[in-house]
């Protein structure tokens, strides 16, 4: 009874939370060409594992966009070979999750959207 609630409940709240997802995205800072280039090369090293309409989620992503950050974005909420994915590395199908590979390709999967903001701010801001 209480999940047929919430699920309602979260039925009735996504229109609105993709509303203000919309409106509320912030303006990404401006670097100077190659300065951005580079971001986008260390970029290509990070994956974001997210619900559409987690609020949590949300607030990681305004975070990428006042940053500059073109993170692949990883549906774990639709897509199934990415919900596996977050299952298999990270240990759990917790969003949002930050999937960082390094240069040697060994690969750290971070969970918390404050901790995913403090690493973003740290390594790009």
């Amino acid at each position: 009874m209480i999940k047929i609630f919430f699920r309602t409940l979260r039925l009735i709240l996504m229109p609105f939370m993709l509303l203000w997802a919309r409106l509320a995205m912030p303006k990404g800072i401006v670097r100077s060409a190659e300065a951005q280039r580079q971001v986008d090369v260390e970029c290509g090293q990070l994956a974001l594992y997210h619900f559409k309409t987690c609020p949590f989620c949300i607030k990681v992503r305004h975070e990428m966009a006042r940053l500059s950050l073109p993170i692949a974005l990883r549906d774990a909420q639709h897509d199934a070979g990415h919900r596996e994915a977050l299952m298999q590395g990270g240990g759990k199908v917790q969003t949002p999750c930050l999937r960082i590979t390094d240069a040697q390709g060994q690969v750290q999967w971070l969970y918390e959207s404050g901790d995913i903001i403090r690493y973003l701010q740290q390594r790009f801001a």
